[in-house]
């Protein structure tokens, strides 16, 4: 049965503290449509999003799970170009369910290393946190997203840590932190093309053992 719940108030919490609430939020296993999570994020609905989406992407997943997180990333990643204050979406979307079960546990796994980190990030430089320069952040979190739909192996953590630390300084106001997702991009994109050539090198060694195997 889906569990609905008001809008969570994130105003002067930290993104660890908003994860927790949201964990508890949901005690069980169940599915949980889209819809209901964005409502229950809605005042910081775009940086909260993100780092849902962003930390699994961090630690050993689910095999095809980078693909699906991709796509649903698209969505906030668009908004911040156009400025968007409020997250919308489709309601085809929004009637998609979530299996919680799995992201909880994902969730649970990359809280408490944010954790430890989190009293690094703070309020600063803000203005390179909002609109206009979100045009920009908007195309690099796309592009980070189009990597991560992308059956590229070895190349989902950079695009997430990436992402992750964008909805941080999003949710944090940290715009010191947001120049250093500038560099965590230029490497994501580089992991794009090491995985790109380790799967093109297996690949090609597979064909050359079928074809040793039955030409032989």
């Amino acid at each position: 049965m889906e569990t609905t719940a008001p809008p969570a108030e994130a105003a002067g919490d930290t993104a660890s503290a908003v994860l927790d609430d949201l964990v508890d939020a949901y005690p069980h296993d169940t599915l949980v449509t889209v819809g209901d999570l964005l409502d229950r994020l809605d005042s910081r609905a775009h940086g909260v999003l993100l780092l849902v989406l962003a930390l699994p992407m961090c630690i050993p997943n689910v095999p095809g799970i980078s693909t699906i997180f991709g796509l649903l990333m698209m969505a906030p990643a668009v908004q911040l170009v156009l400025g968007s204050r409020r997250l919308w979406l489709p309601q085809r979307v929004r009637t998609m369910n979530v299996d919680f079960g799995a992201l909880r546990r994902a969730l649970q796994v990359a809280t408490p290393p944010l954790k430890r980190i989190e009293y690094l990030i703070k309020p600063r430089l803000s203005a390179l946190t909002r609109f206009p320069v979100t045009i920009v952040i908007g195309l690099q979190t796309l592009l980070m997203a189009i990597i991560l739909i992308l059956p590229i192996p070895f190349a989902n953590w950079p695009p997430g840590m990436t992402v992750a630390m964008t909805a941080l300084a999003l949710l944090q106001r940290d715009g010191a932190l947001m120049l250093l997702t500038i560099p965590a991009a230029i490497a994501s994109v580089g992991s794009v093309y090491l995985g790109a050539r380790v799967g093109f090198a297996l690949l090609d060694q597979a064909l050359q053992w079928l074809s040793t195997l039955f030409g032989g």
